[in-house]
């Protein structure tokens, strides 16, 4: 076996991301703290199609170093927009006919691998800060929350682990 460089990758071009069919999937960031996290988000969001990432409340936008450092030009693919609050974002996307789903540990959650979204439904997937996790009123306007089942001592997994875990798994189902 031979580990493949960059070049003979198949990649897309910038423009050709731009053009290219996405997942019907807006990723919502509430309040996350880490740029790093957020940069995770973008490259995640890049590799699996998404079509666009919210970033609200104290959420770092591009430009920033720091998002740069994990996104790795990814900021400048995946289109963003940034909301002063995640109910705005929420707003804007119930408007646009898009289903409400928080990623978080609650009463009556779904576990990842028992939810199969509908054909052709449109996802806004809401995933929360590193330590208080998506708000408990941005939970209540919500349509479904799906949790990802976890085994060992710990609660929660990092945001950009649970992204990464939750894009894979839907690409999945949706592609």
């Amino acid at each position: 076996m031979r580990k493949l460089n960059n070049e003979e990758l198949p990649r897309l071009s910038v423009d050709g991301f731009k053009q290219a069919g996405k997942i019907p999937i807006v990723v919502v960031l509430d309040n996350v703290r880490s740029c790093n996290n957020v940069g995770s988000v973008f490259r995640t969001s890049d590799a699996l199609l998404v079509q666009k990432i919210c970033l609200c409340g104290i959420t770092a936008t591009p430009p920033d170093k720091e998002i740069h450092k994990t996104a790795l030009g990814a900021e400048n693919t995946v289109d963003w927009e940034y909301f002063n609050t995640t109910e705005e974002a929420v707003a804007d996307l119930l408007k646009e006919g898009y289903l409400m789903v928080a990623i978080e540990q609650v009463e009556g959650s779904i576990a990842l691998n028992d939810y199969h979204p509908e054909p052709n439904e449109k996802l806004a997937l809401i995933f929360g800060n590193e330590v208080k996790g998506v708000q408990q009123e941005i939970v209540n306007l919500c349509d479904k929350t799906i949790e990802i089942p976890q085994f060992g001592t710990k609660h929660s997994f990092n945001i950009a682990v649970s992204a990464g875990i939750v894009l894979w798994d839907l690409f999945n189902k949706l592609k």
